[in-house]
Protein backbone atom coordinates (compact mmCIF):
# COMPACT_ATOMS: atom_id res chain seq x y z
CA UNK A 1 0.00 0.00 0.00
CA UNK A 2 1.12 3.69 -0.84
CA UNK A 3 1.35 6.30 1.77
CA UNK A 4 -1.96 7.55 -0.11
CA UNK A 5 -3.40 4.22 0.67
CA UNK A 6 -2.85 4.27 4.17
CA UNK A 7 -3.96 7.96 4.67
CA UNK A 8 -7.06 7.39 2.78
CA UNK A 9 -7.33 3.99 4.94
CA UNK A 10 -6.71 5.61 8.27
CA UNK A 11 -9.45 8.19 7.61
CA UNK A 12 -11.62 5.47 6.53
CA UNK A 13 -12.31 7.11 2.95
CA UNK A 14 -14.49 5.44 0.24
CA UNK A 15 -12.59 5.28 -2.70
CA UNK A 16 -15.63 5.34 -5.12
CA UNK A 17 -17.16 8.48 -3.12
CA UNK A 18 -13.07 10.22 -4.12
CA UNK A 19 -13.57 9.17 -7.84
CA UNK A 20 -17.50 10.40 -8.37
CA UNK A 21 -16.32 13.66 -6.78
CA UNK A 22 -12.57 14.36 -8.43
CA UNK A 23 -13.28 13.08 -11.60
CA UNK A 24 -11.18 10.73 -11.43
CA UNK A 25 -11.27 7.17 -12.35
CA UNK A 26 -11.76 4.17 -9.53
CA UNK A 27 -8.67 2.38 -11.38
CA UNK A 28 -6.66 5.33 -10.98
CA UNK A 29 -7.50 6.25 -7.32
CA UNK A 30 -6.78 2.22 -6.68
CA UNK A 31 -3.72 2.28 -8.64
CA UNK A 32 -2.68 5.64 -6.42
CA UNK A 33 -3.48 4.02 -3.60
CA UNK A 34 -1.66 0.38 -4.07
CA UNK A 35 1.08 0.73 -6.83
CA UNK A 36 4.11 2.32 -5.11
CA UNK A 37 5.58 3.11 -8.56
CA UNK A 38 2.50 5.50 -9.26
CA UNK A 39 2.89 8.68 -8.91
CA UNK A 40 1.00 11.14 -7.30
CA UNK A 41 -0.02 14.59 -9.52
CA UNK A 42 0.02 17.59 -7.78
CA UNK A 43 -3.50 18.38 -9.65
CA UNK A 44 -4.94 14.38 -8.51
CA UNK A 45 -3.85 15.64 -4.70
CA UNK A 46 -5.55 19.27 -4.79
CA UNK A 47 -8.79 17.02 -6.15
CA UNK A 48 -8.86 14.65 -3.59
CA UNK A 49 -7.65 16.77 -0.69
CA UNK A 50 -10.96 18.42 -1.22
CA UNK A 51 -13.10 15.44 -2.30
CA UNK A 52 -12.51 14.59 1.50
CA UNK A 53 -12.37 18.03 2.87
CA UNK A 54 -8.87 18.30 4.18
CA UNK A 55 -6.00 21.32 3.73
CA UNK A 56 -3.98 20.12 0.44
CA UNK A 57 -0.85 21.46 2.19
CA UNK A 58 -1.30 19.54 5.32
CA UNK A 59 -1.99 16.29 3.10
CA UNK A 60 0.90 16.75 1.11
CA UNK A 61 3.38 17.34 4.40
CA UNK A 62 1.48 13.95 6.07
CA UNK A 63 2.43 12.13 2.67
CA UNK A 64 5.74 13.79 1.39
CA UNK A 65 7.02 15.29 4.96
CA UNK A 66 9.99 12.74 5.32
CA UNK A 67 11.76 13.63 2.03
CA UNK A 68 15.43 15.30 2.68
CA UNK A 69 17.33 17.12 0.33
CA UNK A 70 20.56 15.56 -0.38
CA UNK A 71 23.88 17.06 1.33
CA UNK A 72 26.27 18.73 -0.95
Amino acid sequence: MTPLGEYLAKKSVNKSMVARRTGLSKPRISELSLNPTAKLRADELVLIAKAIDVDPCAMLLTLFGDLELKED
